[in-house]
């Protein structure tokens, strides 16, 4: 019977956050899709998702202006600006966005109160560190602190999370990389290098649900053929079907001969007889005491 649900992938890549992009997006907007949002593509191929209360608004665009290939956004006011909004870089693992919009999706279902919810506002910075105790709990280092700045690192120094403190420009939180969330992960110069971002007002729940699945320890299937150099030469490569062990050649088998213990030999045994014994057909020592 064959497989019902195959491994796209002959590798296994760990850690996950050097495993790169699948270059697809269907399996971060399944969640969406599934809940009935509207979905519909431009003249170049850009594919776009609206909640159906014109609320939240998702754009996957691999032929967009940027790097930046997912963008969500959510509004209070459908007609003003974003209340918050996050970002996705094309070499993100597609992994990391499905964990989000899996989120999205069951805060959608939840309501208002919990997609559109900001940070505690009495204080948000203990609120904004909910998302990063996963990080902490999986040995994530918090790094030299600097002003205004909680910076955490993968022992590796292969992946990191800035959080910044204070009051943000709102319009460049969503304009560029200067936002309240920014992580990233693989080497520092290359295409192989992916970013993620969130805005102030990004409900903390939502940004969890991104340091639960970078840092989550389960590695990640991947074509190796498809992976980047960049990310190859740092992951660590697991193929999913074991290779089968090997045949033995005769060379080997005749190594091994030697080792082999000594195969049981048969010996006679003497059956009961009435025939008299060599030994009892000689004479029987003396038995008297010597002189």
């Amino acid at each position: 019977m064959p497989d019902p649900d195959p491994i796209d992938g002959d590798v296994y890549v760990s850690p996950r956050y050097l495993a790169g992009s699948t270059f697809t997006g269907d399996p971060a907007l399944a969640p969406l899709l599934a809940l009935g949002w509207d979905l519909h593509h431009d003249e170049d191929g850009n594919a776009y998702l609206t909640a159906p209360d014109r609320k939240v608004r998702l754009g996957f665009l691999p032929e967009g202006d940027d790097d930046g290939l997912w963008r969500i956004n959510a509004y209070q006011d459908r007609f003003g600006p974003p209340a918050w909004g996050v970002s996705f870089n094309d070499s993100c693992p597609t992994e990391f966005v499905t964990a989000f919009t899996t989120a999205l999706a069951q805060a959608y279902q939840d309501g208002p109160d919990h997609y559109l919810a900001p940070p505690d506002p009495k204080d948000p910075e203990l609120a904004a560190f909910g998302a990063v105790v996963p990080l902490i709990n999986r040995g994530w280092k918090i790094q030299h602190p600097r002003w205004g700045v909680l910076e955490l690192q993968t022992p590796d120094g292969m992946a990191g999370l800035e959080c910044t403190t204070g009051r943000l420009d709102p319009e460049r939180e969503l304009t560029t990389l200067q936002a309240r969330w920014y992580m990233w992960g693989g080497p520092k110069n290359g295409h192989a290098r992916w970013y993620a971002t969130a805005s102030t007002n990004t409900p903390i729940p939502l940004v969890k649900a991104i340091t639960l699945s970078v840092s989550d320890p389960a590695p990640l299937p991947r074509w190796k053929d498809d992976m980047m150099r960049g990310l190859r030469e740092y992951a660590r490569l697991t193929p999913i079907t074991p290779p089968p062990p090997r045949v033995p050649t005769p060379l080997d088998v005749q190594r091994t001969a030697p080792r082999r213990p000594p195969a049981l030999t048969t010996r006679s045994v003497p059956r009961w007889s009435t025939t008299t014994t060599p030994s009892a057909a000689l004479p029987a020592g003396r038995s008297g005491p010597r002189r």
